[in-house]
């Protein structure tokens, strides 16, 4: 039996339950749990044979769990055009033409790319396929926004969707038109894009596997010994379930099936609500509206802009969400809501409560995924449901000036309204969204704290949460939400041996330093998957 003794450094446990002793001297690990956690000397009373591990002063705490995000995704796009950072319409042409010369695609390829902000680009503006035509003539290419929610493809990549002037608008989507006209400009918006995706080729198996081997790598480095796949489909099942059964997934990955395309594929009841080597498929997953700072979020009030009536618009109708929702409880099956507007959210309050009435269910923990624009008003509902609230609060920085822009200061100030959410006794987490950002956990933290822009406009002081609030957001509490608290979050003796290993302690360094703060070591089942490089 592999027994190993953590020591000499700061043993942050995350552990409700243990007041007045959160920083034990020493936990004892045993065949990759947590067996005694306590004073030096009884752990090696307990077990003299036990290897003891030095932390040299570093902090150890439970590993970072993902509440949402996109893992395959996030796989696929480390093969894409890389299109972050770009500035204007000749950084995105840049940057396809260098891939081209760099990777020297076949003639008859696909190209794909992600990540540029039309937010941040010096036009202001998404690119339309004339830009798209001129840079790549020859063969059919799509760049996806940041966001996800939104994409410009090319002429032959439209051609091969089958969009043209003929094609009606999908429900809850938008095709971009010319000006004066119906020809399509490229611009695919929510389901117009999410729709049409699927319609991509894609690359070799072999390929995938190894990209899902990548980000796995990726969310290690990060410190996350548990990872989301947020809107799974047959080509991301197939995906996951190939690297299960080949051993491959290093980390637990939680999937959620798209409710409206694929809800069969719970039909895999080796993975149905069980994990079955690091797999598990966890419920359902539904869209609700769009992008805040893409503007197609779901509003009880107009975005401030040209036209004073716009509210967004939301992805299916009133019956049709109650109908989701009577399914999710019907199956037993924990439901994720896309929501970022207020609408969209009081859309989901409603009909989850109306659900509950007529099935007289509920506990399935159900999940307001980024809440961004959740007003305080509607907290006590989300208590009362049992719903919980996973806030994209790192959108305070990195888009928080866009929707100041969007929605004026009084609005903006609010946005992740995660210390009314803990007063109100709601369960919240916090997340990345990845492929949007990183799954860079220590930064949203420090974004939560602060809640400051990129411009240094400070958000309402009054939603800032505390260090360690913001830690419970990604590890006990996001285990809660995955219905692991038994298992993980927290160092408790019985869990899982999931760790990481911190260069400071994040409760005691300046507020600021939080995101700059090493993962030095990721641990899962007391075992080290990642270590980080002094090169």
């Amino acid at each position: 039996m592999q027994k190993t003794i953590y020591t000499g450094g700061n043993i942050l446990t995350m552990d409700p339950r243990a007041k007045g002793s959160n920083c034990p001297e020493a936990v004892l690990v045993q065949d990759g749990r947590i067996a005694g956690l306590g004073r030096l000397f009884d752990l090696r009373e307990v077990a003299p044979d036990a290897r003891v591990r030095d932390l040299g002063g570093h902090t150890l705490m439970p590993g970072f769990i993902d509440p949402h995000s996109h893992i395959t995704s996030f796989a696929s796009t480390l093969g894409l055009v890389q299109l972050s950072g770009a500035k204007s319409f000749d950084d995105i042409a840049e940057k396809i033409t260098a891939f081209m010369n760099a990777n020297a695609p076949a003639p008859d390829a696909f190209l794909s790319g992600f990540g540029y902000d039309n937010n941040f680009l010096a036009e202001k503006a998404h690119p339309t396929k004339e830009l798209l035509d001129r840079v790549c003539p020859d063969r059919p290419l799509l760049i996806a926004h940041a966001s996800g929610h939104m994409s410009v493809a090319n002429s032959k990549a439209l051609q091969m969707l089958g969009i043209s002037a003929d094609t009606p608008d999908p429900e809850g989507g938008r095709i971009g038109r010319m000006a004066g006209s119906r020809e399509p400009s490229g611009y695919l918006e929510e389901t117009a894009f999410t729709q049409n995706s699927s319609k991509i080729p894609l690359p070799s198996v072999n390929q995938r596997l190894a990209e899902l081997d990548r980000s796995q790598d990726i969310y290690l480095a990060h410190g996350i010994t548990t990872a989301q796949d947020g809107l799974t489909r047959t080509a991301e099942w197939q995906l996951l379930s190939q690297a299960a059964e080949a051993d491959r997934l290093k980390i637990d990955v939680v999937s959620y099936l798209d409710l409206n395309l694929n809800p069969e594929l719970r039909e895999n009841s080796r993975y149905w609500q069980r994990y079955y080597n690091r797999l598990k498929l966890g419920g359902y997953k539904i869209f609700l509206d769009g992008s805040p700072q893409g503007r197609t979020a779901w509003m009880t009030k107009p975005y401030l802009g040209e036209d004073p009536t716009y509210c967004g618009y939301p992805i299916y109708s009133d019956e049709k969400v109650k109908s989701f929702m009577m399914q999710a409880l019907n199956d037993n099956a924990q439901i994720l809501c896309h929501c970022n507007g207020d609408a969209a959210a009081q859309q989901m309050i409603d009909a989850y409560a109306a659900a509950v009435k007529e099935t007289d269910k509920s506990g399935i923990r159900p999940v307001m995924i980024h809440a961004q624009m959740l007003r305080k008003d509607q907290l006590p509902m989300l208590a009362k449901l049992g719903i919980i609230a996973s806030f994209f609060v790192a959108h305070t920085y990195y888009w928080g000036d866009i929707h100041l822009q969007n929605f004026g200061k009084e609005r903006a100030d609010y946005i992740s309204p995660a210390h009314s959410a803990l007063e109100k006794g709601v369960l919240y987490t916090f997340h990345q969204d990845t492929p949007v950002l990183l799954p860079d956990m220590l930064d949203t933290v420090q974004r939560a704290v602060a809640r400051r822009t990129k411009n240094g406009v400070q958000l309402a002081q009054s939603e800032c949460v505390s260090v360690y609030d913001a830690l419970k957001a990604v590890t006990i509490n996001a285990a809660e939400q995955y219905f692991e608290e038994s298992q993980k979050g927290s160092i408790a003796v019985g869990k899982l041996a999931d760790f990481v290993i911190l260069e400071e302690d994040p409760l005691t360094v300046e507020k600021d330093h939080i995101k700059d703060i090493k993962i030095l070591e990721t641990i899962k089942q007391g075992k080290t998957l990642y270590t980080h490089s002094k090169s």
